[in-house]
């Protein structure tokens, strides 16, 4: 495999599907296997993503000596228990969002990982897209003065189903947990790049939410986080309501419009946004293209900081998932949601 990390995919939905493409592009990585409960699913994954190895079950995927990392891409519930399965194989863990039901489970995981000497990371590719970081940039620079006020949202609508994973409470299901945590995740960001740090704390908070009736998981969520400096952030999500998936920061000076913050490109391509400066007549467009992919640069950044030595990967650290993990649970308790 030479320098490349070896990778492991745990599961065979549509988000494996779309990270195990996005490795296949990537620099420092190769995903040389990929495990399902079923053989024949595993072998119809691997097929069809090119990969040489399909387990017919989880254990065997984590007993390979050929894995380095593996990728979690279980449904919710079942996170943080393959998470710590595949640290005690001493498996290096990229683990899709929500890390964990909640920020107890969260802390177990990193635990876990700690003991075992490997590196955990909640998979938020969004962090790893050169638009994130020219954002970042913007806001330290000062160009749109004190940043006042942050908007963000990430919610669809998927028709109510009671058999889909999204509308099952015993499966995690609700925008909150699902897509929540890219808007929350997003304002931690920037109010802490707003303030010198690489993330905020909320010092208050809000929350409100329209719970299906069927399912009882929240179709739509609304909250409003105060940030020190009197930084006000306004996010939403859901799964039941198309919104604009846009985010917005606004300044003392100005304001800045990223009209796709979290996909903005799965395959490389140039993404844009805007930024309108006080006195300017109107807003300045600044392109930024990529001919990476997306979860490709996710992966590489993971297989850097291996490579480096490093404990955790800079862009997405414990104490930042766990950040986040906190305002999810608040969230979702300020609305009445609760997992059984």
């Amino acid at each position: 495999m030479g320098s490349h990390l070896a990778w492991g995919v745990l599961s065979t939905g549509r988000i494996a599907g779309t990270f195990a493409r996005g490795v296949s592009r990537s620099k420092r990585g190769r995903v040389v296997a990929v495990a399902s409960r079923s053989q024949a699913k595993a072998e119809a994954f691997a097929a069809r993503h090119s990969v040489p190895i399909a387990h017919g079950s989880y254990e065997a995927l984590l007993s390979d000596p050929r894995i380095a990392a593996v990728y979690v891409a279980t449904p919710h519930p079942f996170h943080v228990e393959w998470v710590i399965r595949a640290a005690s194989a001493g498996k290096h863990v990229l683990c899709e969002k929500p890390l964990g039901m909640n920020r107890a489970e969260a802390v177990l995981a990193f635990e876990a990982c700690r003991k075992a000497g490997v590196v955990l990371m909640e998979a938020y590719m969004y962090r790893f897209h050169p638009q994130t970081r020219s954002v970042v940039e913007i806001v330290k620079s000062g160009v749109i003065g004190r940043v006042c006020s942050i908007q963000a949202a990430f919610s669809f609508h998927l028709g109510y189903q009671e058999e889909s994973r999204a509308w099952a409470k015993s499966l995690g299901g609700g925008g909150i947990l699902d897509v929540g945590g890219y808007p929350v995740s997003f304002a931690r960001l920037i109010a802490g790049a707003a303030l010198g740090m690489p993330f905020a704390e909320p010092v208050s908070f809000f929350g409100a939410a329209a719970l299906h009736s069927a399912s009882g998981v929240d179709a739509y969520a609304s909250a409003l986080m105060t940030f020190p400096g009197d930084i006000h952030a306004e996010v939403s999500c859901g799964i039941g309501l198309q919104r604009d998936n846009a985010a917005w920061i606004y300044g003392s000076d100005g304001w800045l419009q990223i009209p796709v913050p979290w996909i903005p490109n799965r395959e490389g391509g140039r993404s844009r946004i805007l930024l309108q400066k006080r006195g300017a007549s109107s807003p300045e467009e600044i392109v930024i293209e990529t001919e990476e992919f997306l979860y490709g640069m996710e992966a590489d950044a993971f297989a850097q900081a291996i490579a480096d030595g490093l404990r955790e990967v800079p862009e997405v650290t414990a104490d930042d998932t766990l950040g986040t993990m906190a305002v999810l649970d608040r969230w979702r308790a300020a609305v009445g949601l609760e997992y059984n």
